[in-house]
C-alpha cells in the first residue's frame, strides 16, 4: 500500500487539497478527526489534559473546548507542550491503527492528513510527503475567518510551525495553495494523475 502524508501550516488548505482526494477515491485518514477521537470523554489524554488544565476547558456537556484550549495554548509555551505530551502520542498510535486496518481492507493506496508530520518526525512512515504551502497573510486570514480569532493569535499560532520553506525542501510533491478553489483542484488532479502512474505502477510491480 502507498502510504501518503499530506502536511502543511494552518490555513494552508491541507484539508480541501484531502477532500479532493477523497473525491478521486483516495482513502483518506485526518489526524482532526483522530485528535476527536484520541480526546474523548473518559480517554486518557482528556482525563490528563482536565487534570492538568481544571474542568475550566471543559464545555457544559463535559467535552473538551477545543477552542478556550487553542487560547491558552498559544501564548504558554509551557502548557502547550503538555498539551502535545497528551494528545500526540494518542493521535500517532490511532493514526497507525487506521493506516493497518486500510491495508487489509485493501487499499492500495492510503492518504493521511498529518498538520504536524515534521514537527512529530514521523515522515519516515511514509513512502510520499506532500507539503500544501500558501502565502503567510493568507494563512492569517484564513486563521482568522475560520477559528474566529484575533490577527495577533493566528500569527501565534503560525510561529510555532516550521516555515512553508523548510517543509516544501523535505517533500515529494508541494501544492501552492494561493489561487482560487478551481486551480486547488486542478493541482490535486494533476498530482494525483501524476502519483498514479509514477508510484502506484512501481509498487504494483514491485
Amino acid at each position: 500500500m502507498l502510504k501518503i502524508a499530506v502536511t502543511g501550516s494552518a490555513g494552508s488548505g491541507k484539508t480541501s487539497v484531502c477532500n479532493r482526494f477523497r473525491e478521486l477515491s483516495v482513502k483518506i485518514i485526518s489526524s482532526d478527526v483522530l485528535a476527536r477521537e484520541a480526546v474523548a470523554e473518559g480517554s486518557p489524554a482528556y482525563n490528563k489534559i482536565v487534570n492538568y488544565f481544571g474542568k475550566k476547558v471543559l464545555t457544559e456537556d463535559g467535552s473538551l473546548n477545543r477552542r478556550m484550549l487553542r487560547r491558552i495554548i498559544i501564548n504558554d509555551n509551557s502548557a502547550k507542550e503538555a498539551l502535545e505530551s497528551f494528545v500526540h502520542p494518542e493521535i500517532i498510535k490511532l493514526m497507525h491503527s487506521q493506516m493497518i486496518k486500510a491495508e487489509k481492507d485493501e487499499n492500495h493506496v492510503v492518504l493521511v492528513e498529518v498538520p504536524l508530520l515534521f514537527e512529530l518526525g514521523i515522515e519516515s512512515r511514509f513512502d510520499v510527503v506532500v507539503v500544501v504551502i500558501s502565502d503567510r497573510k493568507l494563512r492569517v486570514k484564513r486563521l482568522m475567518d475560520r477559528d474566529d480569532v484575533s490577527r495577533e493569535d493566528a500569527e501565534a499560532l503560525l510561529s510555532h510551525q516550521l516555515p512553508d520553506e523548510d517543509k516544501a525542501t523535505r517533500a515529494e510533491f508541494v501544492i501552492k495553495n494561493d489561487g482560487s478553489f478551481a486551480q486547488m483542484i486542478r493541482s490535486v488532479d494533476h498530482l494525483y494523475k501524476d502519483l498514479v502512474q509514477k508510484y502506484v505502477k512501481e509498487f504494483e510491480n514491485a
